[in-house]
């Protein structure tokens, strides 16, 4: 993460207002009677510690082995706010992943959470994913990114894909909603990185005669600006 400061300063700005953004999300949609949250590719995302959650909510974190071991570790002094489960799997095995959903929420209204996940996967796997978590009635949400087609040549810039060629970026659809609606999620509530950023006065990192010239920049293009990024909750369609 350190040798990539020329590439990351937008990355450390957005991952504090999706935090944010996914931390309302999860809240109001409890409050709509989500029971159960899957947090698949969990990394170590601490939620179920730092947020005011229900006692009686199931929330289960799925990743991989030495993931769920280093959590297991680090946190074994710390309580949870609500019933927490970790599940080891590799959801790329598409079998396993297909078992593993078809058992886990039986009953309940559940929000399905991929946080910086859909990025890194392609479109087959991406469609794959949709369509499993579809198949399971009781998967009423899902929590993922959202980026506009503008910025993915930032993303696929050649300094960004030297650092992250053991993890790249692979999701780039022509129509970020299209290709969820076509799978059968439709766009229930969007939120853009930029927008919270506006609301806590954090200013996006630009060059610097970028924020020189900004006070002069029309409002339409500013506001188009600010909605490059964001999280969308999908609802089944």
């Amino acid at each position: 993460a350190e040798s990539m400061s020329r590439v990351s300063r937008y990355t450390e700005w957005s991952v504090v207002s999706r935090t944010v953004i996914i931390d309302r999300f999860i809240t109001d949609l409890i409050k709509e009677g989500v029971d159960t949250v899957v947090n698949l590719g969990a990394g170590l995302d601490t939620r179920p510690y730092r947020m005011e959650l229900p006692s009686e909510l199931n929330w289960v974190e799925v990743d991989y082995p030495q993931i769920i071991s280093h959590k297991n570790k680090v946190l074994a002094d710390e309580k949870p706010k609500c019933k927490l489960t970790r599940i080891e799997l590799d959801l790329t095995d598409r079998k396993k992943r297909q078992n593993f959903l078809s058992g886990i929420a039986r009953g309940s209204k559940t929000l399905v959470l991929t946080e910086g996940v859909i990025p890194y996967l392609s479109l087959e796997q991406v469609s794959e994913l949709g369509e499993d978590l579809l198949l399971q009635p009781e998967f009423k949400y899902w929590i993922t990114e959202y980026f506009h087609p503008s910025v993915y040549p930032y993303l696929k810039s050649a300094v960004r894909s030297l650092k992250m060629k053991n993890a790249p970026f692979l999701f780039y659809p022509n129509d970020w909603f299209g290709f969820f609606a076509k799978i059968g999620w439709v766009q229930k509530t969007t939120v853009f990185t930029g927008e919270i950023a506006k609301e806590f006065k954090r200013k996006p990192p630009m060059p610097f005669i970028a924020h020189l010239l900004w006070p002069f920049v029309p409002e339409k293009v500013k506001e188009k600006a600010m909605r490059m990024t964001g999280y969308v909750v999908l609802g089944r369609g």
